[in-house]
């Protein structure tokens, strides 16, 4: 129900109470002025009755009877009786209380209704000087009191339905001009404001609590505009610092890989630079020239290949999601850094169980394997062996304790390096902290890798052990349906 109609509804629920209470109190004055009216006739008839008593003794009954005729006559009201009668007359039409109230001099009054259905006052007071017991009797209609009676309940009644009727349209005019039309255009504002549309102010022209309200709301949505720019201003300036620090952080892998890029490039520069100068020095055979230029090719693929993976892993790439074989993602970075185990003597080896596919970017994810799988090789500066699997895993989500078990992509690093201490293994993923030595690091890798794994919904367990190594999980989400997507 409407608030206009809850207020049209109780206000009339108000006029009625206070109606009914004006016409009972009403009604109870009339009762009391009809009693005050019967006590002033009791006294003037008894009054009377003293006269007819006196007249009685002195002049007898016959002249009682003829004054008592002579005042009916007076009255002028024909339909009214006024006679003299005995108490045998009567006494069917009384009960015993009231002969004994009869009898001690009071009046007897009793309302009968005839054949007719017309009502009827009958009254009777006792003749004390009569010689034998005698009453007079007086009879009259009671319509003229009862229509009085029923024509002031009407009225009351008329009054209060007009009254009741002319508040409640009035009410129902003010309410919707006042109430119920500002309440539409601040309910319209609110649905406007909660999709995200400030636009447009609120107009109300009244000067009372409802123009305040609107002035409130138009106020609050410039401001929530005002906040939701600031935020998207910030977003965007976090957003771009955030990916100037990650390809930094690529930049700076890309560092790291440079060196062993530079020795994987110096076999097959030697080979170019001695098949070249075969050609050059000597007179070959048509078929060594040929033999030699194809040698020449194949190194020069093989250069041209392993620099377009350094360069491809450190150009800049905006966020990028969509279907992709993390197992192949892993192989193309155990590529890229496989220069750099192979200058510090660390075997690299994979194993998977198949194709398994993810929702992701693969650029970040790349970026995410090759620091996980650098600090894994620095780990290790006497040689060893960095594993490296690839699988589907049910796995919860750590830190939510109403998360179920769902099905997810890990990957999972292995190194037989020094380990870390436990009191570090809680800080591991925080910017600017490292444990290597100085020049080694920059402290943000695998902060930036945590960063873009939970972009992507998932997490990294690190576990380890001084002197054991460690081991590092991505866990990433699992499309519903990988075959069908894959297909």
């Amino acid at each position: 129900m409407k608030l206009a109609a809850k207020l049209t509804i109780t206000l009339v629920l108000g006029i009625v109470a206070v109606m009914g209470i004006y016409a009972w109190v009403q009604i109870a004055s009339e009762v009391v002025l009809s009693e005050g009216d019967a006590r002033r006739a009791r006294r003037n008839g008894l009054a009377w009755l003293g006269t007819i008593e006196s007249v009685w003794a002195r002049e007898g009954e016959a002249r009682a009877r003829e004054l008592i005729e002579l005042s009916g006559r007076r009255v002028g009201r024909p339909e009214l009786t006024l006679r003299i009668v005995s108490f045998d007359s009567v006494r069917p039409d009384l009960s015993a209380d009231d002969i004994r109230v009869l009898e001690t001099g009071e009046v007897v009054r009793r309302a009968v209704r005839d054949d007719e259905g017309r009502d009827w006052l009958h009254g009777w007071v006792a003749i004390k000087t009569a010689a034998h017991p005698m009453a007079i009797e007086l009879v009259e209609p009671l319509d003229e009191k009862q229509t009085f009676v029923r024509m002031s309940h009407m009225a009351i009644v008329g009054a209060t339905i007009g009254i009741i009727a002319v508040c409640a349209l009035l009410a129902t005019i003010l309410q919707i001009r006042l109430v119920g039309r500002p309440l539409a255009l601040l309910r319209h504002k609110a649905r406007r404001a909660g999709a995200g549309d400030f636009s447009e102010p609120l107009l109300l022209r009244q000067r009372d609590e409802m123009g305040d309200l609107a002035a409130e709301v138009n106020a609050m949505c410039d401001r929530i505009a005002d906040a939701n720019r600031r935020v998207a201003e910030e977003t965007a300036a976090r957003v771009a610092a955030l990916e100037q620090l990650r390809h930094a952080e690529r930049l700076a892998t890309v560092g790291q890989l440079a060196a062993g890029v530079a020795h994987e490039l110096g076999t097959p520069l030697n080979v170019v630079s001695a098949r070249a100068e075969l050609l050059v020095t000597g007179a070959p055979s048509p078929a060594d020239a040929a033999a030699n230029g194809r040698i020449i090719l194949e190194q020069a693929d093989r250069m041209t290949a392993i620099i377009h993976q350094l360069l491809d892993f450190s150009r800049r790439r905006g966020p990028k999601m969509g279907l992709a074989n993390l197992e192949q993602i892993v192989t193309r970075t155990l590529n890229l850094v496989s220069p750099a185990a192979e200058r510090a003597k660390v075997r690299l080896e994979c194993t998977a169980s198949g194709p398994v596919f993810g929702r992701l970017d693969q650029s970040q994810i790349q970026q995410v394997l090759a620091n996980v799988f650098m600090n894994g090789i620095q780990a290790m500066p006497d040689g060893g062996t960095l594993r490296v699997s690839v699988g589907a895993r049910r796995a919860r989500p750590p830190g939510e304790n109403r998360a179920v078990e769902s099905d997810y992509v890990c990957v999972t690093v292995e190194d037989d390096g020094r380990g870390i201490a436990r009191e570090d293994l809680a800080r591991v993923f925080e910017p600017f902290f490292t444990t290597k030595r100085v020049g080694e690091g920059t402290g943000l890798g695998l902060a930036v890798a945590h960063g873009i794994v939970a972009e992507h919904g998932g997490w990294i367990e690190a576990e380890s052990e001084v002197g054991k190594g460690s081991r590092f999980s991505i866990f990433l989400p699992r499309p519903a349906e990988p075959a069908e997507a894959a297909s």
